[in-house]
């Protein structure tokens, strides 16, 4: 018996996120991943065959030391045919890592994760990314993402009427700089759970 107890432990307290991302991975073919900040959630390995995770957190790095019990926990209960490849890096996601390129790059909760790492994403990769420390809102004003979809709290994706997000109550211009010194997205008219983005 494989004893990742940690792990359903914090999607038990954090809300398993499986669902959001085997959505995003189906609807765009999604095979290799980048995780900056991912703390202990396994779960894109769960639905995408290759995943990479950057987290310089202690108990993230403890976690990763298990690799051999994550690999058989996430065979034993992934979605897709071929065997998981994982792989871990215990630093900072700001720092210059020998990466190839990525179909996505998930950012939850985790700083600026979108912007440091979008190095590593692929012509036309996509962007999974909350607004909880404002990395959705520098994605939007960013001229290398375009916005494709929004996904809401019952993991429903909408690729319509997209020009309703992002737009402040006072119809005021976005502060990027307020964004980036306080590390927190604005309140919108209009917010989603999780936005979409498209590297032109």
């Amino acid at each position: 018996m494989n004893d990742l107890t940690e792990f359903e432990t914090y999607i038990s307290k954090t809300g398993n996120r499986k669902a959001l991302y085997r959505l995003v991975a189906k609807k765009y073919n999604i095979k290799r991943a980048l995780y900056p900040g991912s703390h202990i959630d396994i779960s894109p390995s769960l639905v995408i065959p290759d995943v990479t995770y950057i987290d310089n957190f202690k108990g993230a790095i403890r976690f990763f030391k298990k690799m051999s019990e994550i690999e058989d926990y996430v065979n034993k209960n992934k979605n897709y045919q071929e065997k998981c490849k994982i792989e871990f890096w215990g630093t900072d996601y700001n720092d210059e890592l020998n990466l190839g390129k990525k179909d996505m790059i998930i950012s939850q909760y985790a700083g600026f994760a979108g912007q440091a790492t979008k190095r590593y994403l692929k012509k036309g990769g996509i962007l999974l990314c909350n607004d909880s420390h404002g990395d959705a809102t520098l994605a939007y004003l960013d001229g290398d993402f375009e916005l494709v979809g929004v996904i809401n709290q019952r993991n429903t994706l909408s690729t319509n009427q997209l020009n309703k997000y992002f737009v402040l109550k006072k119809d005021s211009q976005i502060d990027e700089e307020e964004v980036r010194s306080t590390m927190k997205g604005p309140k919108y008219k209009v917010q989603a759970a999780n936005y979409i983005f498209k590297l032109k």
